[in-house]
């Protein structure tokens, strides 16, 4: 599965992922094969960093 380079769009897509199908940022990154270094690097980019007891970036 192709997994968006730009922030926002990934922020949408990790998002509802989290939200709809996975319990964990881990789950989510061993289901797709996702580097979550790199996912956090890029969301932390515009600011955005998971909380692991919402699920999500905020």
């Amino acid at each position: 599965m192709m997994i968006p380079k730009d922030p926002v769009m990934l922020l949408s897509f990790i998002n509802l992922k989290l939200r709809d199908f996975y319990d964990s940022l881990d789950a989510l990154c061993d289901d797709l094969d996702a580097d979550r270094a790199e996912i956090e690097e890029i969301l932390n980019s515009i600011d955005y960093h998971y909380d692991k007891e919402q699920n999500r970036f905020v």
